[in-house]
C-alpha cells in the first residue's frame, strides 16, 4: 500500500516537473517574442481595463510587493504604463497603460502563441 502511495507521489511531482517545464520554455518564447517577461506580460493584461495601486496589482499578479516593483518598474522604463496621483488622496499611486502599452498589448491579443502540450493541458486550450 506504501508503494502505491509513494508511486502516486512521485507521479504528482513529475507532472508538477513537467507544467514548470512548459511553463519555462513558454516564457521564452514569450521573453524572445516580445521583449517581456511573463510578469510583465501579464502587468499589461491586468491593467487592459481598469488602473491599479503597486499593493492591488501584487494581489492580482500574486507577487510579493517587493517583485511586483521591480516589474513595475521594468515595465515603466519601457513607458508601457505610467503613474497617476490619486485625486482623493494624492500619497497614493496608480497606473495604467501609455499608448505604447496598449499597442504592446494589442500586439500580444493578436499573436499566435506557442504554448507547450503540457501546459495547453493545464490551460484546457
Amino acid at each position: 500500500m506504501a508503494d502505491n502511495m509513494n508511486n502516486s507521489q512521485v507521479n504528482t511531482l513529475c507532472q508538477i516537473r513537467d507544467v514548470y517545464r512548459a511553463i519555462y520554455e513558454f516564457e521564452l518564447n514569450f521573453q524572445q517574442s516580445y521583449d517581456l517577461g511573463l510578469n510583465e506580460g501579464m502587468l499589461l493584461c491586468s491593467l487592459n481595463d481598469q488602473r491599479y495601486s503597486s499593493n492591488e496589482l501584487a494581489g492580482v499578479l500574486g507577487l510579493s510587493n517587493s517583485n511586483t516593483s521591480k516589474v513595475i518598474k521594468s515595465v515603466e522604463k519601457k513607458k508601457l504604463i505610467k503613474r497617476i496621483v490619486g485625486k482623493d488622496d494624492k500619497r497614493q499611486m496608480y497606473f495604467t497603460l501609455t499608448d505604447l502599452g496598449r499597442k504592446k498589448l494589442e500586439s500580444i491579443k493578436c499573436a499566435e502563441f506557442v504554448i507547450p502540450e503540457t501546459l495547453k493541458e493545464v490551460v484546457k486550450l
